[in-house]
């Protein structure tokens, strides 16, 4: 935990340093929300196909999803949001050409099972 997804435009593959955000979002949402930095999972999703707005092709989007534990306080999630953004746009070069639309959704995991493999030469 948390499990953060995000999904972004093809188009955005070369200006948005994928890896450095997750690297730096990672710490500081586990101080954050208090959560073991070791849960931190980060999956990217490039979007091939999208209507954005009008489907004009000068559109692009990058969504994060954070699925956290429940019991964080909305203040806490409003400001995870905000820290999300801020590391996001951080990680994503000038696009001069394309209108970018930056979104982030906190919310609450319904359920949650989790086992970890350990490494065998560990």
């Amino acid at each position: 935990m948390p499990q953060i997804t995000v999904e972004y435009s093809e188009t955005l593959t070369d200006a948005f340093d994928r890896r450095g955000f997750a690297l730096r979002l990672h710490p500081a949402a586990a101080e954050l929300i208090g959560s073991a930095l070791p849960g931190f999972k980060t999956r990217f999703h490039p979007i091939t196909e999208a209507a954005i707005g009008t489907g004009d092709a000068h559109e692009a989007m990058i969504h994060v999803d954070l699925a956290i534990l429940p019991g964080r306080a909305p203040a806490t999630k409003a400001r995870l949001g905000d820290l999300t953004l801020e590391i996001l746009r951080n990680h994503l070069n000038p696009t001069g050409a394309l209108n970018t639309q930056l979104t982030v959704e906190v919310r609450d995991l319904a359920t949650y099972h989790k086992q970890l493999l350990p490494r065998l030469d560990s």
